[in-house]
């Protein structure tokens, strides 16, 4: 489940794109060794003694309620007066035997194997993947019948938790909304159990209560979808139209009421003017897959552009980058992180196998393209510069 082909034959393909994403939950059964190697307890007990992790990147929460940082860690001072917090092993292990639940945010951004993951269903879903992690002891809830403003992927990893899913009480609840949702009543929906290896699809909106009641340890990772809506959408609509005096000139607040009319006349004829283009919606998803910066990382030593070297491991880091072809030509073009590259045609292979996501050598991306090392060396320079690439692999 670390590239994006998995994450689609996971999920359901073009099925779950068209009849279950941002509509209804979906429980996809698995077995553990599908999610072998994202996280195990190890990985859990080296981040938690080798990272800095304040509330809220770490909490523990226990019904509905986070607890104070002082029962399970200390305040440390080091001798130049920077005060961080030292998790006491024991108290924390008290706190979790008396029913809290633990919570690590953003574990994609400490742990690769989870930040490759993320990508991936970054590229499939096209939409941002924040990760968080999840580990539970006992049948008491850490955080209440709830509701979250993202669509999540539920990995479960370790152990089993059950899950009482109710059907939202506000179409699309949205963060600091105008109206919250009212408290679910009844039955649930569905009452689930998953084990390791199964996935739970959850849009928005939807209550649900969780525990780890089966009497055995749970870890289990949440990975959130960051939700686009149509106020998103209109958003980048205005900044598309400032391009027009009309979305420039000044608000006529002291006009007369002719003229305020008409001031807000032809704002309204440009705004229709857009909102009647067919293909809106996929110019707007173009852009905000093209403009995203992605997961870049530093790509030292080599500061002053990659030596041509075969050996030299690189990936794309902008998960949502596209490549035209440009016709008569033979020319392609490259979008990703906010900028645009022209490349001659022969560049084109060594692109589709960055584009797929996985890393790669220079020397084996120049036999793709029948180019030599060095020209892919200047190609990769150029997207290393524009954030959009990264080496993974040093040759040193």
């Amino acid at each position: 489940m670390h590239d994006a082909a998995s994450w689609a034959a996971r999920l359901g393909g073009d099925s779950f794109l068209a009849q279950t994403f941002n509509r209804s939950y979906a429980v996809i059964p698995g077995q553990a060794a599908d999610v072998a190697g994202l996280l195990s307890w190890d990985d859990l007990n080296t981040i938690l003694a080798t990272q800095r992790l304040e509330p809220p990147r770490l909490r523990l929460s226990m019904d509905g309620e986070m607890l104070p940082l002082h029962q399970y860690a200390l305040p440390v001072t080091t001798r130049r007066a920077v005060t961080w917090h030292r998790i006491q092993p024991a108290e924390l292990q008290a706190r979790l035997a008396e029913g809290a639940s633990l919570v690590l945010d953003s574990v994609e951004k400490i742990h690769p194997p989870i930040g490759a993951a993320a990508e991936a269903l970054e590229r499939f879903l096209g939409t941002l993947v924040q990760v968080n992690a999840y580990a539970s002891w006992t049948e008491r809830e850490g955080f209440g019948t709830h509701w979250d403003d993202h669509d999540v992927v539920v990995v479960q990893m370790y152990g089993a938790k059950r899950w009482r899913l109710y059907a939202p009480t506000r179409t699309a609840p949205t963060f600091r909304d105008v109206e919250a949702p009212e408290q679910p009543e009844g039955a649930p929906v569905a009452d689930l159990v998953l084990t390791a290896g199964d996935v739970l699809y959850l849009p928005r909106g939807w209550w649900h209560a969780v525990t780890a009641d089966q009497g055995t340890p749970s870890l289990h990772l949440t990975f959130g979808l960051v939700t686009h809506t149509g106020a998103d959408l209109l958003t980048w609509v205005v900044d598309q139209l400032h391009s027009h005096l009309a979305l420039r000139l000044d608000v006529p607040r002291f006009a007369s009421p002719g003229e305020q009319a008409a001031y807000v006349d032809e704002l309204r004829k440009e705004m229709l003017t857009e909102l009647s283009d067919p293909e809106l919606v996929s110019r707007w998803a173009e852009s905000v897959d093209t403009t995203h910066y992605g997961r870049a990382i530093t790509s030292l030593p080599y500061i002053d552009g990659l030596p041509a070297r075969p050996e030299i491991t690189v990936r794309l880091t902008a998960p949502r980058a596209r490549m035209t072809e440009n016709g008569p030509d033979g020319t392609v073009t490259l979008a990703a992180a906010g900028t645009a590259w022209d490349f001659a045609g022969q560049a084109a292979p060594l692109l589709r196998v960055l584009l797929a996501g996985q890393p790669a050598t220079l020397g084996s991306l120049a036999a793709t393209a029948d180019l030599g090392v060095k020209d892919v060396a200047s190609l990769l320079s150029v997207l290393i510069e524009g954030q959009a690439a990264s080496v993974v692999g040093t040759a040193l």
